[in-house]
Parts: structure tokens; C-alpha cells; sequence
């Protein structure tokens, strides 16, 4: 699972950079739920992984979780979310 979760999130990452540009903001959208449903996927691998393993489900929360804040507050920026 942690693998799967950083994964997830370089992907996030990478789309949130992609929804930086000009006139494709509209993509934040599109990457909030996915980059939710990565950070649901690595909690889960928090929670079953022993605790000396878990550092690839860390790092996979984390970088869902930067994905998330930062295209949520390009959103607020844009006017997309009120």
C-alpha cells in the first residue's frame, strides 16, 4: 500500500504542477479527488503496515495532502472555490 500511495501522490504532484499553467486550472478539479482518494489509500496503509514500514505511506499522505492544500488554495485564488 505505501508504494501504491507515493505513487499516488507524485502523480497528484505532478498534475497539480500541470493545473499551475495558465488556463488549465480547471484541472485542480480533477485532482482534488484524486489526490483525496491517494491520502484514503495511504491512512490505509498506515494502519495496516507495522510501524518500522510505514514510511512509504507517510511520505504518500504527505504528498497527497501538499496536493490537496496547494491546488485548493489555487482554486481560492482563481474564484473556483468560494
Amino acid at each position: 500500500m505505501g508504494i501504491i500511495s507515493l505513487l499516488w501522490g507524485i502523480v497528484a504532484l505532478l498534475w497539480m504542477l500541470l493545473a499551475f499553467i495558465p488556463l488549465l486550472g480547471w484541472g485542480n478539479w480533477f485532482m482534488i479527488p484524486f489526490a483525496t482518494v491517494g491520502a484514503i489509500i495511504a491512512a490505509i496503509g498506515l494502519a495496516v503496515t507495522s510501524p518500522e514500514k510505514r514510511g512509504r505511506a507517510k511520505a504518500g499522505l504527505v504528498l497527497n495532502l501538499v496536493a490537496i492544500a496547494i491546488g485548493a488554495f489555487r482554486l481560492m485564488m482563481g474564484g473556483g472555490i468560494l
